[in-house]
């Protein structure tokens, strides 16, 4: 190792070139430890925002100005009913919001109403008009909404038995195929347990606690078998159908993320994944499917897409792009949030402003969001004008923005954000470019992350999967929960529709009936349908 430190008398010895060396060495290390330090810094200001700050990098540009929007879903500015109405200057200054005539008849239109007369007395009456004279006007009409908390009822079936006179022949009626027969659970019980667990992200064992406090002790053993028996017989015969719907549409989009699997066979803490795959975001019919595997190779993408032709949006993994490299027919298209993302994470380093501004991180942010904005306006065209019009409006923009990308990457440390982000764009150039020639493609993956925030949340609140069978049956759930949630259905009423109807084909070798299953299927009952007044997923 060369030697770093020096006494007086040893410089003093040292000729003239020896010197010079000893001093571009040191200069070496400075700017090397300077560097470092710089990267530390931005780092733990990274970590920083990552814990203690908003999440979200998203960007909004108007008129050739940017600015950042935290906790915000997207750039608004053109996009489909997103535009706000011209405020009233009291919204404004007193922040009164504005109230809407017929807002509240609205939000009650469709449930159930119990009419409660408020009439007067004879005695009051004659009070009241002492001549008796007097007509009745039109009632005055006000609204309040209760609500029932959680009831059960126990149904006790009574299936009639017939004997013969001989007492040799033994007849009984008719009985509806049950769901798990034998069980004392059924469809709305389920859905019920389901709904909690799947959607809003409860834990079985707060269930329990909350179905004790009704008096009805089920524990979270009965109930997680349930769940896993429902899922395996009846759920995925769904599930698999729609697995083969999938690989009707031309483009998809997926994405994954880590699962614990506590008795899998492996160590303590090893990491399973949750892949997730669904049709292009520009579709009106939606499919999402989970399917959990052990780990995160290229084989089981390749397995579950097998037989696909088409467009894949995904973000820049490699066992992606090395499947599109074997499997004739696909393209691996990228995902301009993860670029995007890789700046803001740059800017969420520095506290300043008016430093921020001056950054190449932030000019990047700036293309990117005009890139956003102008895609946005697209929206309400069909595939093949939206083609022409990217080619026309935004294959320019993203020209530019490669080549300025190229020109700067130099400037940067490659280590720091900004250099990382600058390597994603030119690494990944080839597949963030596939949505100017397919009209059908979006511009990002963003969709499958929204998706995959439910499942991330009920991850966080019951930490992990018991068994592998576990997690294949919670895939099947959160299939055809998040499947529902995406076509605008309500999840409890569906989901016992589903176990409702599915147990009477147990035994039909005939899938067809599955079609009038589908969350698009005019078939469907109407209280299965959301009333699209609130946009809650």
């Amino acid at each position: 190792m060369e030697k770093m430190i020096y006494t007086a008398d040893e410089l003093n010895n040292t000729d003239r070139d020896e010197l010079i060396g000893i001093i571009l060495s040191l200069q070496e290390n400075i700017a090397q430890m300077t560097q470092n330090q710089e990267l530390i810094l931005e780092q733990m200001a990274i970590l920083r925002g990552q814990r203690f700050g908003r999440r979200s990098e998203k960007m909004n540009v108007i008129d050739g100005q940017m600015s950042l929007f935290f906790n915000e879903p997207e750039a608004t500015a053109g996009e489909p009913g997103t535009q706000a109405e011209e405020p009233e200057f009291e919204e404004v200054v007193i922040h009164r919001k504005k109230k809407r005539k017929g807002k509240r008849e609205d939000d009650l239109k469709g449930m159930p109403v119990t009419v409660i007369k408020h009439e007067m007395s004879e005695e009051e009456l004659k009070e009241a008009f002492p001549d008796g004279r007097y007509k009745r006007l039109p009632d005055e009409v006000y609204k309040r909404l209760e609500f029932h908390p959680a009831s059960f009822e126990v149904k006790e079936h009574h299936v009639a038995v017939y004997a013969g006179m001989d007492d040799e022949t033994i007849v009984k009626a008719q009985r509806p195929k049950d769901l798990l027969r034998g069980s004392i659970v059924t469809p709305s019980l389920e859905a019920a347990i389901i709904n909690g667990k799947y959607v809003n992200s409860l834990p079985l064992y707060r269930m329990e606690q909350e179905f004790k406090r009704n008096d009805v002790n089920l524990n979270r053993q009965n109930m997680a078998n349930w769940t896993i028996e429902c899922a395996d017989r009846y759920l995925a015969v769904l599930y698999d159908y729609l697995h083969k719907l999938l690989y009707q549409y031309h483009v998809l989009q997926a994405d994954e993320t880590t699962v614990e699997v506590s008795k899998d066979g492996r160590t303590a803490g090893s990491k399973s994944y949750m892949w997730i795959y669904r049709t292009g975001k520009s579709y009106e019919e939606a499919i999402v499917l989970y399917e959990c595997q052990k780990d995160r190779k290229e084989d089981h993408p390749e397995e579950f897409l097998k037989g696909f032709q088409g467009v894949c949006v995904t973000d820049g993994y490699q066992a992606y792009h090395s499947l599109e490299e074997k499997t004739p027919g696909l393209t691996i298209a990228g995902c301009w949030a993860h670029a995007r993302r890789k700046y803001a994470d740059a800017l969420k380093a520095i506290k300043d402003e008016k430093e921020r501004k001056g950054t190449l991180a932030y000019d990047a942010l700036k293309q990117i969001g005009a890139i956003y904005k102008l895609d946005n306006d697209l929206a309400e065209l069909t595939p093949a004008q939206r083609q022409h019009r990217r080619q026309l409006k935004l294959k320019p923009l993203v020209d530019a923005y490669f080549v300025w990308v190229k020109k700067h990457q130099n400037e940067v440390l490659p280590k720091s954000q900004t250099g990382k982000a600058f390597s994603y764009s030119v690494n990944q150039e080839r597949y963030l470019r596939v949505f100017l020639e397919d009209g059908e493609v979006p511009l990002d993956n963003n969709a499958t992350e929204s998706t995959l925030r439910g499942f991330c949340i009920g991850r966080h609140n019951w930490k992990l999967i018991d068994t592998i069978r576990g997690a294949r049956s919670s895939a099947i759930i959160y299939s055809i929960t998040e499947t529902a949630k995406a076509n605008d259905l309500k999840v409890y009423e569906y989901v016992e529709y589903l176990l409702t109807e599915i147990p009477k084909h147990e035994d039909d070798t005939n899938r067809d009936f599955l079609d009038d299953l589908l969350p698009w299927s005019p078939n469907l009952p109407e209280q299965c349908r959301k009333s699209n007044k609130y946009e809650v997923k």
